[in-house]
């Protein structure tokens, strides 16, 4: 059939499918909902500036989002929630004291250039939040560092001093002030245990799925267990760095958004143990004391490769495939 004929072409896949029967709107607020408790606890531990960086961050993100899709001539689509959940996203990985400047370039560039650039939500390759959060990173490095720029707090950063005096540092941090967020850090993405939570509340509610996560941590888990083997005294142990920093931050809310992942169960499988490895191997090696936004960016780009990893479809396995040629062999004899 000639391409003239055929003005619309369409991608087509093998089934199944999974049909879930939600809209966008819905997992958007369901998403909104699971930050809740985080940012609660936020904004208890840091008042009025973690609410004025929230704040701004969602507004910024909203009216960029509106204003390139006028541009563009788009359809304005601010009702779905998807802008507020990325700068509320983005607002977690931010610190408390970060100034209105700060938050707002980033919250621009989350939208304008990690999002809108590629032609808006779902076609994006990185997680917008992550994008934004990066640029104001690198170019900002004193406002972005927690223990240069809140001085006005008697908490530590555990990762910066397990990093720079050894595992046997990570011992003044009881497992349960990490859970309770009582780190320095992003004002949202250390608050560990309400995300734990918020997360279990969307595997459960089907927003995203358990693959992710799961692997994520897992990787983390096993590749800080085999350098905590190796040297207990230079490196922590797992349980430390899976509740400190932004680890479960990025395994639930950042790593799984559905426009910068693979679908199948292998795939997900794959790419969440391989962003759990690589937080520890730029926690170790790398010159970044959290690198859990730098490993989900990293496997954001690998995640079509990922994709093609796929089983065969209608039973055609290789095992059948070779039981097929044996049986015949053995009828021919």
């Amino acid at each position: 059939m000639s391409q003239s004929n055929n003005d619309i072409l369409l991608a087509i896949s093998t089934p199944p499918f999974w049909h879930c029967g939600r809209t966008i709107r819905q997992n958007s607020l369901h998403t909104l909902l699971a930050l809740a408790p985080a940012a609660a606890l936020s904004l208890i531990q840091w008042g009025v500036p973690a609410a004025r960086v929230m704040a701004l961050s969602m507004v910024a993100a909203i009216v960029t989002e509106a204003v390139c899709q006028i541009l563009m001539k788009q359809k304005l689509s601010q009702d779905n929630g998807t802008a507020a959940v990325t700068g509320l996203a983005l607002a977690f990985l931010l610190p408390a004291s970060a100034p209105w400047w700060l938050t707002l370039i980033a919250a621009v560039c989350a939208m304008g250039v990690g999002r809108m650039a590629f032609g808006g939500y779902g076609a994006n390759q990185v997680n917008a939040a992550l994008v934004g959060w990066a640029l104001v990173f690198v170019s900002f490095p004193i406002p972005m560092d927690p223990n240069a720029a809140v001085l006005h707090t008697s908490l530590a950063d555990p990762l910066f001093r397990a990093k720079f005096f050894g595992g046997a540092a990570a011992a003044d941090f009881p497992l349960a002030d990490l859970l309770l967020g009582r780190q320095l850090g992003g004002l949202g993405a250390t608050q560990t245990g309400a995300l734990f939570l918020g997360g279990l509340y969307l595997a459960l509610r089907g927003v995203i799925r358990w693959e992710i996560p799961c692997a994520f941590l897992a990787g983390t888990f096993l590749v800080a267990s085999a350098f905590h083997l190796a040297d207990p005294e230079l490196y922590a142990g797992p349980l430390f760095h899976i509740f400190s920093g932004s680890t479960v931050f990025a395994a639930f809310f950042l790593a799984t958004e559905d426009s910068c992942c693979p679908h199948r169960r292998l795939p997900m499988t794959l790419y969440g143990l391989t962003g759990g490895a690589l937080v520890m191997l730029i926690r170790v090696f790398g010159v970044y004391a959290d690198g859990a936004p730098f490993a989900v960016m990293l496997i954001n780009l690998l995640a079509p490769m990922f994709a093609l990893i796929r089983s065969h479809p209608f039973g055609t396995g290789p095992r059948k495939a070779k039981r097929t040629s044996d049986n015949e062999g053995r009828a021919r004899s």
